[in-house]
């Protein structure tokens, strides 16, 4: 599998150049960090609003 990763960036570097290719792997990268964190944001605000709901209960 990681022999189709460098083939695949090899031609991307190819047909597009290599701070272009750079770019779109950083992008991509970037874009799976900020997925993570809105996912973790998310249950955050998860968590507090049932710790609230609890805590009303009682």
């Amino acid at each position: 599998m990681p022999i189709v990763v460098i083939l695949l960036l090899a031609l991307l570097v190819g047909m597009f150049g290599f701070w272009d290719t750079l770019q779109a792997v950083l992008g991509a990268a970037a874009v799976v960090v900020l997925v993570v964190l809105v996912a973790v944001a998310s249950a955050v605000v998860l968590g507090v609003l049932a710790v609230r709901r609890v805590k009303g209960r009682s």
